[in-house]
């Protein structure tokens, strides 16, 4: 290996004792003067060849030790010789950051998909004993039998969206995301999410004020009605009575709820990753996620939202296309 790596020097060496040999040859010096200055540079070229050796074999040898120090994340390249081996040295060190880096995100993302995972194992658990207990209700009436019915479907329709939820959470943080943009008509996409949660408006006996707003928007259908549900979603939840409005207000879609609102000191972080503020932390089963995936899902098809709101006054949630 060594003399492989250093074959071009070699070569000279020979091509020098050569061209010297008939150097003296074609001027007919002394064979026993020719002799001894070949000799002197043979044993200067040996010693030479055999320390810069040595210190080849330690250097390879020290190499061989990085090589199980690396696994143990202790690894220290040895003192460069020259400019070359500081140039290689510092690719590899910039490698071993960047490496670093990348790993340090990856082990972000797995704790949370984690964390999300087991919030929703929790969250999941809820509406499933709620149906256990239904079920085992001995039913003896026909009024009974359909508000057990309205219940369980109640319950049925929160497993629901929390499938869809952690869905549409896997789709969003892979790298391939399926976005496909064409323009679409505003009220088809509303229509279809207040379809889904007509049911829930029932239920808890909400007016919903709705007028088409006959608006065209480029944008992705799938993720955009998965928007809107989310916007419903949490108006619903935090209006206990009164009215959900739906309407265009300078360029922007306005979900407008009647409920508790939201503090001053939460208003600016509702949209982070987790944060569920202090109406998330009284309803004890929010996530954090669905605001956060309307802030991520709008980001990245072009879009903007924005929330107002005051505490007993209701929410205002705008979306700019």
């Amino acid at each position: 290996m060594y003399a492989r790596r250093h074959r071009l020097g070699l070569c000279l060496y020979v091509m020098f004792v050569f061209i010297f040999a008939m150097v003296c040859f074609l001027y007919q010096l002394p064979l026993e003067a020719v002799g001894y200055a070949a000799g002197l540079c043979t044993i200067l070229g040996i010693a030479v060849f055999m320390i810069d050796g040595w210190k080849y074999y330690k250097k390879t040898e020290e190499l061989s030790w990085q090589l199980e120090a690396v696994r143990n994340g202790v690894e220290r390249l040895p003192k460069p010789e020259d400019e070359q081996e500081r140039l290689y040295q510092e690719i590899l060190e910039n490698s071993r950051h960047e490496r670093i880096i990348q790993v340090a995100e990856l082990n972000k993302e797995k704790k949370e998909v984690i964390d999300y995972f087991t919030l929703w194992t929790h969250q999941i658990k809820t509406p499933i004993a709620a149906m256990r207990l239904l079920l085992q209700q001995e039913i003896t009436d026909v009024g009974q039998y359909y508000e057990q019915k309205k219940q369980t479907q109640v319950e049925l329709f929160k497993i629901e969206q929390y499938v869809e939820m952690v869905l549409q959470y896997l789709r969003l943080t892979d790298s391939l995301n399926d976005f496909v943009l064409k323009e679409y008509d505003l009220d088809d996409v509303i229509r279809q999410a207040v379809r889904k949660y007509a049911p829930m408006f029932i239920r808890k006996k909400l007016s919903l004020e709705y007028n088409p707003v006959n608006a065209k928007i480029v944008t992705d259908e799938k993720w955009m009605v998965f928007v809107v549900e989310q916007l419903l979603s949490n108006a619903i939840k935090y209006t206990y009575s009164g009215v959900i409005r739906i309407y265009m207000k300078n360029g922007c879609l306005v979900v407008e709820d009647t409920g508790i609102g939201i503090l001053p000191e939460d208003l600016p972080r509702i949209f982070d990753k987790g944060y569920t503020g202090y109406n998330g932390r009284s309803d004890k089963k929010a996530s954090g996620i669905g605001l956060y995936l309307v802030k991520e899902i709008l980001s990245r098809l072009g879009h903007k939202i924005h929330a107002e709101s005051e505490p007993g006054a209701g929410t205002q949630m705008k979306v700019l296309f």
